[in-house]
């Protein structure tokens, strides 16, 4: 079997993308098509399968990506310069959309070992949570982070510490430090057994908000921070006030009901302006919560099915094989977990321009479609009026690697919500409750994304890159996707699972996909721990869409 040069995604593109580099004067052939290479090609950038005069629409995955700016002879390179970000508008046609489900026969019956809330909900962990209540208890959060993470068996720094320490004896005894490496001799691990065996871990939400922005930020914010306390991950929390911050704990405490009435679970309050100190603050917060440690450690896990997972599908750090490999493999998991009775949440607005109009026609009904349609004509609005826009999306980490326009980026980047109808559309903060795919309003920043998509209920996160990035959630495990084997074996440390042999046609999208829902019920049973939550990649940043006062 030849191997496969260069790829046309859609029957429809006047694109082709290079599978790894190619040189100038190349003839690349694809059926009765032949190209010539007039420039030297990069794996993952385009190149053009016909000659294009100046405004002429450039065509990829089969959607409107961009427009010609000068003429570019078939076989010349995509650039920046030549071609700039164009998309389609969108609207509701009132088609009938028809899905046809994977098969999943293979899956009927599979189960989990999940967490069972007392609401009916299920969660893949079991975790603890800390929330400020303002920026200014941050610090306090910090001591307290420290003091339960190293005597509770949950940090993971030891080795770190101990380097320092190896450096500054070194460097007491007057030796040359710089010849004491990292890994030259062996370290040993916080060897601290944890005592709570059904606690996954505690959770720290820091943050820069609850004061100082508009009402509006505060407000916004207490609705998130309500949903990360009605998570079904999250077991207990501990909430550290200041007293006088525009977001008042009373306010939190609405929104939580607000959002479930049935709301029992733990929860410590605690308000700095009506303590006698800092020192009494931060030890009557280790306390309750230590007591609520071991409450929370009599839940155990038992088998729920598959159909309980919610799962968010994110993508950053994107490259030019994004939408070919990692994302198309991971939507395919998302078909076949909707056709299980699972959820799916696909977010990211600005990296849907362009993708428009697909995901409308999916939509199941008008009302649906509106409030997408919508919610894209307010953020698009947002970004303009503070002078930018979608297409100032791709990063240079992206355009250097092949994504030359916002267009480009967004097709490839929905590829991750597969295939299935569109039950429901959210905005930020808004519970996911339907079974099947939903679209939730975040921004297309990766940690601000995965913020959004576990506010809403993900109870597991699918994030691919193709360049690398040290992202995860606070309290949804999130597994790292690599769209090519060279990321995965540079930084596998971070990474879980190598999308790269899509790529060189040695596994299908479809093989692909099964092996990351296998990896995902395996991660929601506890059996494997992904490297994001190993290394307590706990990230955790709110959408702030006002000004500061």
């Amino acid at each position: 079997m030849c191997k496969k040069l260069a790829l046309q995604i859609d029957v429809r593109d006047n694109v082709m993308v290079a599978l790894e580099d190619l040189r100038k004067g190349q003839v690349i052939i694809k059926g009765s098509l032949e190209v010539t290479l007039q420039n030297d090609i990069e794996s993952k950038h385009k190149f053009f399968n016909r000659d294009m005069q100046a405004g002429e629409e450039v065509i990829m995955y089969g959607v409107l990506v961009g427009k010609v700016q000068s003429f570019i002879p078939k076989g010349g390179l995509m650039t920046t310069e030549n071609t700039k970000h164009a998309s389609d508008t969108f609207f509701y046609k009132n088609i009938l959309y028809t899905w046809k489900p994977p098969d999943v026969s293979k899956y009927i019956g599979k189960t989990f070992n999940g967490y069972r809330r007392s609401d009916g909900r299920c969660g893949t962990a079991n975790y603890w949570i800390f929330i400020p209540a303002v920026f200014c208890e941050n610090r306090n959060l910090d001591v307290i982070h420290e003091a339960l993470h190293n005597e509770l068996g949950y940090a993971t720094t030891d080795k770190y510490r101990k380097y320092c320490r190896t450096l500054l004896d070194a460097y007491k005894n007057g030796e040359d430090i710089s010849q004491i490496k990292f890994g030259s001799f062996p370290f040993f691990s916080n060897t601290i057994e944890r005592p709570f065996k059904n606690v996954d871990g505690i959770k720290f939400l820091n943050h820069q908000g609850g004061c100082g922005g508009t009402r509006q930020d505060a407000a916004l914010l207490s609705k998130l921070l309500a949903a990360y306390a009605d998570h079904p991950n999250v077991a207990g929390i501990t909430v550290l006030s200041l007293g006088c911050q525009h977001m008042q704990v009373q306010d939190f405490l609405n929104d939580v009901k607000l959002r479930n009435p049935a709301f029992d679970k733990p929860m410590y309050l605690f308000e700095q302006q009506q303590s006698q100190s800092e020192e009494q603050l931060i030890a009557e917060a280790i306390n309750c919560t230590f007591q609520g440690l071991t409450e929370i450690n009599k839940i155990e896990r038992q088998p729920v099915s598959i159909s309980e997972l919610c799962i968010g599908v994110k993508c950053g750090g994107s490259d030019g094989f994004s939408g070919i490999s990692a994302n198309p493999a991971v939507g395919y998991t998302a078909d076949l977990l909707v056709a299980l009775g699972g959820k799916v949440l696909l977010a990211e607005f600005p990296e849907l321009c362009g993708a428009e109009q697909g995901l409308v026609d999916r939509c199941v009904n008008e009302k649906v479609a509106n409030k997408f349609i919508n919610l894209m004509g307010a953020y698009d609005a947002m970004a303009h009026s503070v002078g930018s826009g979608f297409d100032m999306n791709p990063s240079p980490g992206n355009i250097k690697d092949g994504l030359i326009t916002d267009a480009i980026k967004s097709a490839g980047a929905a590829k991750k919500g597969g295939t299935s109808p569109v039950v429901d559309v959210l905005n930020y903060t808004e519970r996911v409750t339907k079974a099947g795919l939903s679209l939730v309003c975040t921004p297309g920043n990766d940690v601000e994304a995965t913020t959004g998509k576990a506010a809403s209920g993900a109870t597991l996160i699918l994030f691919t890159t193709g360049l690398g990035t040290p992202t995860g959630n606070a309290v949804t495990p999130t597994i790292k996707i690599a769209t090519n084997s060279a990321l995965y074996r540079r930084m596998s440390d971070i990474i879980d699972i190598d999308c790269g042999p899509i790529i060189r046609g040695e596994k299908t999208i479809e093989e692909m996909g099964e092996e990351i829902l296998d990896f995902c019920i395996k991660v929601a049973g506890g059996e494997i721990t992904p490297k994001a939550v190993l290394l307590h990649q706990d990230d955790f940043i709110p959408w702030k869409q006002g000004v500061s006062l």
